[in-house]
């Protein structure tokens, strides 16, 4: 199981950092190699594509989250994070893989908004698209 992280501010991270999603590893060695590189867009599993998502919400990188979602739910547009936001960290508490193409990966992200707190518990649907894991769509947990 992955801990919390630090708090990162909506900025680029420096490629030795260790990256937001909480896997300890450096940003450059995790989510910053589906981010940009030869490995763009290329996340080999559900869990790592899920983690790379979290990490360009952190970084406000709405490009990438929008190259990984499905076209089918992807929405138009997406807003910036809001000035003063600060994300706290990432926690996967679990991740199945239903068959090849389609998995699901449940996690609680954290932020605080203006000093508040806030939680975001979800599970997440994937699905693989030519070779690709998109998210598809979540379901939020009581």
């Amino acid at each position: 199981m992955s801990r919390p992280v630090n708090v990162y501010a909506n900025s680029q991270l420096d490629t030795s950092t260790a990256c937001p999603c909480g896997t300890g590893l450096a940003y450059a060695a995790c989510c910053g190699r589906w981010h940009e590189g030869a490995q763009h867009l290329q996340a080999l599993t559900a869990e790592a594509l899920m983690r790379s998502r979290y990490t360009a919400f952190v970084q406000d990188k709405l490009d990438y989250l929008l190259q990984t979602w499905h076209p089918d739910t992807r929405p138009l547009a997406l807003e910036r994070n809001p000035p003063g936001c600060k994300w706290l960290g990432l926690h996967v508490v679990a991740h199945a893989q239903q068959d090849a193409d389609h998995a699901t990966v449940e996690f609680i992200a954290r932020r605080r908004d203006a000093g508040r707190a806030t939680r975001l518990h979800e599970t997440s649907r994937f699905v693989r698209l030519d070779g690709r894991w998109l998210y598809l769509d979540g379901e939020f947990p009581a």
